[in-house]
């Protein structure tokens, strides 16, 4: 679908938001972590959950088909990439506020920013996701974790666009949270604002965890080369990277992706690698670890887009 001959869907938007928020014919290169992925027919930046109710309304009328994302960590976008219309969410949908002991994010709102903004007002719980590399809207969206915790013990209520451009809210057992798993992946409404439920600590020793786990993932992990983050997920009773190094496979590369000589677990763009450099890698090494250990080991990360 050539989003661009769809003057009246275009001309809609426009009537309402920033022509900088609305860009056609964008490289979702420039908006993803791997710097991998071939251009979005519209990518939409919204400004507040008003604009995306108007663009979930607009996309409905004229049966667009569209894909939500956040800060552009753990996904991998295709070569050709995505017909329709991207919505993603950054700065301006990003406040935080604190009621208590209650944390009120929005979509685009970083995890490093929302575990400091939780430091600075002692309030504990957050920790765990101070390096994870995405926004709140998309940690609810995959529950996201790291070192023992994960979003589902800290997410009290969400709010949401749904398809039909309505405001929703989410109570914390309607989320059918599981390993990587919410229901956001399943019935197409847009994460907006997420409230976090903390624990009341001691703002020097919250800090001193943060500082402990930064240190633990920037000597492990490979944070000064594009990815996606851990590219794999946790197979049952083992782990991704060491399956990956014990079958001799750090550094292995196709093209110009490669996988991470400091950390296994990760598949890196090591220089203008494509989509296919990645899928084939990724098919590599499955097949390779299947060979040895007998092991599958399944993606992490989104694949979005027409290879």
């Amino acid at each position: 679908m050539d989003l661009q001959s769809n003057q009246k869907f275009v001309d809609e938007i426009r009537s309402r938001m920033a022509p900088e928020h609305i860009l056609l014919n964008e490289p979702m290169k420039e908006h993803t972590t791997f710097r991998i992925g071939g251009p979005a027919d519209c990518l939409i930046l919204p400004a507040s959950m008003e604009d995306v109710a108007f663009v979930f309304q607009c996309l409905k009328r004229h049966d667009i088909p569209f894909v939500i994302l956040g800060n552009g960590s753990n996904v991998l976008v295709l070569d050709k990439g995505i017909r329709g219309v991207v919505i993603k969410f950054n700065s301006p949908i990003s406040a935080i506020r604190k009621k208590n002991n209650t944390l009120t994010a929005g979509a685009g709102a970083l995890l490093r920013d929302v575990s400091e903004f939780a430091a600075e007002n002692s309030l504990s719980g957050m920790e765990f996701a101070c390096g994870i590399p995405g926004s709140i809207g998309g940690a609810v969206f995959m529950n996201a974790g790291a070192y023992d915790g994960e979003m589902k013990n800290i997410v009290s209520a969400v709010r949401a666009i749904s398809p039909k451009g309505e405001i929703v809210q989410f109570a914390a057992n309607e989320l059918d949270f599981g390993y990587r798993h919410s229901i956001f992946q399943e019935n197409g409404c847009a994460i907006c604002e997420v409230d976090l439920t903390l624990a009341s600590g001691n703002a020097e020793e919250i800090k001193e965890k943060i500082a402990g786990f930064t240190e633990r993932r920037e000597s492990k992990q490979p944070l000064e080369m594009p990815s996606a983050g851990s590219t794999f997920k946790r197979p049952e009773g083992h782990y991704a990277g060491t399956l990956i190094e014990q079958t001799g496979l750090k550094g292995f590369t196709v093209g110009g992706a490669q996988v991470s000589d400091k950390h296994a677990g990760f598949v890196v763009n090591a220089g203008d690698a494509t989509a296919k450099d990645v899928l084939e890698l990724i098919r590599q090494v499955q097949d390779r670890v299947f060979e040895k250990h007998h092991v599958k080991l399944f993606p992490e990360v989104r694949i979005l887009g027409e290879a």
